[in-house]
């Protein structure tokens, strides 16, 4: 029997605490045939399956340093981000976290067989205004800075001649629990709807006023869990890109009065404002809700209002194409409006939010 094929898998998860990293990490631990190490800047709680090690990734000594033994690797999941003002000043940090764990590993894991890289619809200029809809991984690249697409040329370039491959995965926005995340568009709604709940008022809209009305779509974290492994693992996807998405479209619309019925709130007409300048003032407020009833994260950890303006800026179609992965033999899909409301549930049952 080949002793590549014999052999436990051992998984890197690098940006092991974000809302991806973390559901790769959970769905990898009840895998028999997987072992997982997670890296992140806050570290984490080790178990039998996985161990976590903190260590600062744009520091290129620290990052040898700490990954120096890790001779057992056989896949690398990047999903590490930094963020920034501006799209240029993303472009450095992120491609040297990525080229520092990539020399730090490859160095030293012998049997190293596949490096998995997260990107997105950025990759397409969907951050930059309305794009040819849907996006497909044939499509033409954009004007730079963008440093997805940085990081995707330095692992084409890097893996030629190596034994490894690669592969690139393009979720929509992701749904799925993570604390401190600059990232997590449920978790925006929810802490929003709570907040809007105490304070006796409907649930509105704030974003553009055609943003209402466009298409867009989601990507379930655990679906992106299993979609990723699929990708660094399947017989016939190897040094390719994949859109990963939940198989379904929707608009706020019709998505935001479902929601408002969670919440047991009123729909008001949509009113255009800014989360992060509306929502400043309400940490005092998160606090007698923490004490009111038994919350259990602070307003620091559950605030992520630049991306909910982010993404309720898009006054304009953003959804791919998902069919190339499914031509590959990847079939798994997931209803997101339910999506949403296991994300609420599970919030409710972490005590994040009332």
């Amino acid at each position: 029997m080949n002793a590549k094929s014999n052999a436990k898998k051992v998984a890197l998860v690098v940006g092991a605490q974000g809302v991806i990293g973390k559901n790769l990490v959970e769905y990898l631990a009840t895998l028999p045939d997987w072992d997982v190490i997670g890296l992140s800047r806050r570290g984490g709680a080790s178990s039998d399956k996985d161990r976590f090690i903190a260590v600062d990734l744009l520091n290129a000594e620290d990052t040898r340093q700490k990954l120096s033994d890790l001779t057992e690797i056989t896949h690398i999941f990047y999903a590490a981000y930094q963020d920034r003002p501006s799209w240029n000043d993303l472009v450095a940090p992120n491609v040297a976290m990525l080229v520092n764990v990539v020399d730090a590993v490859e160095y030293v894991a012998v049997n190293l067989q596949h490096i998995s890289l997260m990107q997105g619809y950025k990759v397409y200029g969907a951050h930059l205004g309305p794009f040819k809809t849907p996006a497909r991984e044939t499509d033409a690249g954009h004007m730079p800075p963008e440093f997805n697409v940085d990081q995707q040329q330095f692992l084409e370039q890097r893996q030629q001649g190596k034994a490894w491959t690669w592969s690139a995965i393009r979720p929509s926005v992701v749904g799925g629990f993570a604390l401190g995340n600059p990232m997590n568009l449920a978790l925006v709604i929810a802490v929003y709807a709570s907040i809007s709940k105490e304070l006796g008022l409907p649930l509105r809209f704030p974003g553009k006023p055609g943003a209402y009305d466009k298409l867009l779509e989601m990507t379930d974290a655990g679906l992106l869990a299993h979609a990723t492994l699929w990708a660094a693992t399947g017989e016939n996807t190897a040094n390719q890109a994949f859109n990963i998405n939940n198989g379904d479209l929707f608009r706020w619309s019709e998505m935001w009065p479902k929601i408002a019925r969670y919440f047991d709130l009123e729909v008001a007409p949509p009113l255009p404002m800014s989360l992060n300048v509306m929502m400043e003032d309400k940490a005092p407020l998160w606090n007698a809700m923490m004490a009111k009833y038994g919350l259990k994260h602070t307003y620091e950890e559950v605030s992520s209002w630049s991306f909910g303006d982010f993404v309720f800026s898009w006054d304009y179609d953003m959804f791919a194409d998902g069919s190339k992965s499914r031509r590959h033999g990847f079939h798994e899909y997931v209803d997101t409006e339910k999506m949403f409301m296991q994300i609420f549930d599970d919030l409710r049952e972490r005590k994040v939010i009332p």
